[in-house]
């Protein structure tokens, strides 16, 4: 079974404020980008990095598996679809879909995605909603969200790849994640447990956070 994987690093990073894109920024001595694309290298052998070549490629020199950069797109899921079209020559069987400003990939999430992969076509991490949920509008609370059944959706996402190549050539338009496309077009996609610690960084407070998941050091 031929496994793939696509890292999607064309976001620019504007809510963390940095002069550079966040996932280019330095955690452990190392860019962002690279501490994922190493945990996927651990167990994908193609890796389809997707976004700006120069940065990318000075970023991940090295990495096993690594295939050339393809430009990415307007949104995250042209960027996606741009990943898939460039893997779609490999046939791979199965594909994972992350992004490169998610550094830490607890080391269960794969082998739990593909697993899930032999009775679905799509398997997502994702973690249990701990807080409680207000819907607010114009500053004022107008109700309490009921939190029973909602999760959390991380990455990385793992697919059946005819599936969802299939789904980003279908024409469906705005998903926020390529779980989305499946449940649009009627698909199932199941959930493994995610991590806490499987941390986007978005603001800030997010790189102390995963320098602490990380065991890095300020002192």
């Amino acid at each position: 079974m031929k496994i793939a994987a696509i890292l999607v690093a064309a976001g620019t990073g504007t809510r963390f404020g940095a002069d550079m894109p966040k996932q280019f920024l330095l955690l452990a001595g190392k860019p962002v980008i690279r501490h994922a694309a190493e945990a996927l290298a651990a167990h994908v052998p193609l890796l389809q990095p997707v976004g700006e070549a120069g940065p990318i490629g000075d970023a991940l020199d090295g990495v096993a598996g690594l295939l050339p950069v393809v430009p990415g797109g307007a949104t995250r899921q042209d960027s996606v679809r741009a990943g898939l079209e460039a893997l779609a020559p490999f046939a791979p069987d199965i594909v994972l879909v992350h992004d490169a400003a998610r550094p830490f990939i607890p080391p269960e999430t794969i082998p739990a995605l593909v697993a899930a992969l032999a009775e679905s076509p799509g398997a997502i991490p994702a973690a249990p909603v701990a807080d409680t949920l207000k819907r607010v509008v114009r500053g004022v609370i107008t109700e309490t969200v009921p939190r029973a059944e909602l999760f959390r959706a991380q990455t990385p996402q793992a697919f059946r790849f005819a599936v969802l190549l299939d789904a980003h050539r279908s024409g469906l338009v705005g998903a926020t994640d390529d779980a989305s496309l499946l449940e649009a077009a009627g698909l199932s996609v199941e959930v493994v447990p995610g991590s806490d610690d499987n941390i986007k960084l978005t603001y800030p407070d997010d790189l102390v956070r995963l320098e602490r998941i990380m065991g890095v050091s300020r002192g």
